[in-house]
């Protein structure tokens, strides 16, 4: 960190940076102002913990992608470009940009059709999901991270509902004045342009604005998109005491939606495109501009050593047109083939920290709101020879849709002894989720649910050895139900569906962290057992009602390795095992309409949108003088596609190959600027594979086909 300004506020713990360069919110998440070279060899993290700490140090399963592997992975456009390196996660790319990234962490977050959900989401301590635990990463600004964190495990649910896993984005820091523009240009008309600027504009004041254009032909028919992301980081330190941090982002971002595939035409020709997208003109049009602002108060003196205050608020928009026949929307109770809604969402959170020596104690109170105000149409006008397919026909659907979640927490972090230390901590808090419906032609579906959940987490580490410190941890988690799952009632009628229940889990993890010459290793064990998972139950009359299907188990190992055996050479593996089953038997539909389930799914098949395990591997040399070049391979196993398991995707291994290099651009620019090269070539054996599934998708168009092989090219020019 920075050492003007830094005042270590009691004893500093080994592994741990000065609390006072620590700008952090909520449990464990948040923002550091500066680093240093020793502080990113360390890998710093701050999810999960009390304070800001090396990630050896850090009692409980999490992974960092740092900002050399962002840069490397792509375009900065998706998650998905370097989070494979992160075992016990998945963030499947769609090749899709009307539907967000499939993720999941340890198989929370497996059934979501759409968006994300199951895993809580941030960016400088601002969260993406809402209180109803959904959530979207499309306005991650990945080209001015710092980092990706990563939490998986137990101590997750400190973070409330719906958080079988975390993902949080921290910016970088302003250091200096810095321009950086670059072009980027690849397979499949790729193009994209992004400029940024930094700069220290006067003591204690500091800017980075940055702006991104992107514009994609798709590699199947009706897959083009367009988006445009900008991003504005405003620090201000208007006292040794005090930093405030404000983020403005705005996302723009229509798309084509070219559907999943069925068996039948995915074997026929993965490249091809579904009829039904072209006929329907299928599309997604995304706007959201979010406002978040930080406080932080640092204290001198007394047993309370830090105040926190957030709060963000914005707006979402979403127009979608999807592929249903006029004939289905003929049933009175259908809601439309097109979705039209316009979301207003904000939170807040304040925390303290004290620091009665040598515990560390954190309490924090959260609020978050969201209101949807919901329309559907038809997506067809006209009759017979006259009907026109793809457009907005009439209002079908009229609601307005509210969630809102009250949290409060502590946790604490006490080293009783000189090679123990033990970290706790609960989370208690209340979701509620209404539905106003002012459409009654298809009868009244307003109604209101609450639940209340209190999530505790213990965690226990012991330095084994120089270097090997090995940890365990156990918990309680809570998942509640979205809006759109409890929509309607599986007998049909109107109203929310009270028969539906929240999921709970109990996770148990243990794990080595091991630091020696030139290798990092990290291993952890884990099972987490859920009581009423939630499933489909029936899908009739163009309404999916859900259920809660029983028990289910995950068991897993996962394994992640970094070693450096000359200066020259290094190498990274990330693995995962996973065994996700359900428990119970249940039945579900064996197609549509589906006034009832009928099927049987025995106990013992595995849970769809899971997969047996997932590889990473990447080999790179560096040389000053030409650059750095790696071999990456990816490796997935069989990826579920429905609860009957009679449908999945096929394994597939991927070789990707890069080379990037950075060299002084001061003949061409003046002195002081650089040109960085980067060029990928992903699928390098040109292999057809599913790269996604949609989970338990209703007319067996499951699988999203992969990109075939890709090559990107991208010159960033750098100045002072």
């Amino acid at each position: 960190m920075k050492a003007k300004g830094c005042i270590a506020t009691r004893r500093p713990r080994r592994g741990t940076v000065p609390l006072a360069c620590l700008l952090a919110l909520g449990p464990a998440i948040g923002h550091a102002q500066g680093s240093d070279a020793a502080a990113s060899a360390q890998q710093v993290v701050v999810t999960g913990s009390v304070v800001e700490r090396a990630l050896a140090d850090a009692p409980y399963a999490i992974g960092h992608v740092g900002r050399d592997e962002l840069r490397s992975g792509g375009p900065l456009v998706h998650l998905s470009e370097s989070l494979a390196r992160v075992p016990g996660l998945t963030a499947a790319n769609r090749w899709n940009f009307a539907q967000d990234l499939q993720i999941s962490s340890r198989g929370f977050g497996a059934r979501a059709g759409f968006g994300v959900r199951g895993i809580r989401l941030y960016s400088d301590g601002i969260p993406a999901s809402g209180p109803d635990g959904q959530g979207q990463v499309s306005h991650f600004d990945l080209a001015g991270a710092e980092r990706v964190e990563v939490l998986r495990g137990p101590f997750s649910v400190l973070y409330g509902n719906s958080s079988g896993g975390v993902i949080s984005l921290v910016s970088a820091p302003v250091n200096g004045t810095r321009v950086e523009g670059a072009l980027e240009a690849g397979s499949f008309g790729l193009r994209q342009g992004r400029v940024q600027g930094e700069a220290g504009l006067a003591p204690g004041l500091d800017l980075r604005v940055g702006a991104a254009a992107l514009q994609v032909d798709g590699f199947r028919p009706h897959s083009a998109a367009k988006r445009r992301l900008a991003n504005v980081r405003l620090g201000v330190s208007p006292s040794a005491n005090d930093s405030v941090l404000v983020t403005l982002n705005h996302l723009d971002q229509p798309a084509d939606d070219p559907l999943g595939l069925t068996r039948a035409q995915f074997d026929a020709d993965p490249l091809q495109t579904t009829p039904q997208a072209e006929q329907f003109d299928t599309r997604k049009t995304t706007g959201q501009t979010q406002l978040g602002a930080r406080w932080r108060h640092r204290f001198d003196a007394g047993a309370l050593r830090e105040a926190q205050l957030a709060a963000y608020a914005g707006r979402r928009e979403v127009v979608q047109f999807l592929a249903i026949p006029p004939a289905t929307q003929a049933n009175p109770r259908h809601g439309g083939g097109v979705i039209d809604f316009a979301r207003v969402f904000h939170g807040a959170e304040a925390r303290l920290r004290f620091a009665f020596d040598p515990v560390d104690l954190v309490v924090g109170l959260a609020a978050d709101r969201q209101r949807d105000d919901r329309q559907g149409y038809e997506n067809f006008t006209g009759t017979g020879a006259a009907q026109v397919l793809g457009v907005v026909g009439a209002l079908r659907r009229d609601e307005v849709n509210r969630g809102a979640s009250d949290d409060a927490y502590v946790q604490l972090e006490w080293p009783f002894a000189p090679r123990w230390a033990l970290e706790g901590g609960v989370r208690s808090g209340r979701v509620t989720l209404t539905a106003s419906d002012a459409y009654l032609a298809n009868g009244d579906d307003s109604g209101r649910r609450r639940f209340t959940y209190t999530n505790p987490v213990l965690g226990l580490r012991f330095d084994a050895a120089p270097g090997l410190r090995l940890h365990g941890s156990a918990a309680r988690g809570f998942e509640s139900p979205t809006l759109g799952e409890l929509a309607y009632r599986i007998d049909g009628t109107g109203g929310f569906n009270t028969e539906l229940r929240p999921q709970r889990s109990e996770q148990l993890e243990v794990g080595a962290k091991w630091r020696g010459e030139g290798v990092q290793l990290d291993a952890a064990a884990f099972e987490v057992r859920v009581e009423d998972e939630i499933g489909v139950a029936t899908n009739a009359g163009g309404r999916s009602a859900f259920q809660n299907v029983g028990r289910t188990v995950r068991r897993g190992v996962e394994l992640a390795a970094r070693w450096q055996p000359l200066p020259a050479w290094r190498g990274t593996l990330a693995a995962t095992a996973l065994d996700a089953r359900y428990r119970d038997d249940f039945l579900v539909c064996a197609g549509i309409p589906c006034a009832a389930p009928t099927v049987l799914v025995p106990a013992g098949n595995r849970i769809a949108g899971t997969q047996r395990g997932t590889a990473f591997g990447e080999v790179a040399w560096r040389s000053p003088a030409i650059g750095e070049f790696a071999a990456e391979l990816r490796h997935a196993r069989a990826l579920m596609a429905n609860d009957t398991n009679t449908e999945a995707a096929a394994p597939y291994t991927l070789l990707g190959l890069r080379w990037a290099h950075r060299v002084p651009a001061a003949g061409l620019l003046g002195g002081g600027w650089a040109a960085e090269w980067l060029l990928r070539v992903d699928n390098v054996l040109d292999r057809r594979y599913a790269g996604s599934v949609i989970v338990n998708e209703s007319n067996g168009r499951f699988y999203e086909t992969g990109a075939p092989r890709a090559v990107m090219l991208s010159l960033r020019l750098v100045g002072p």
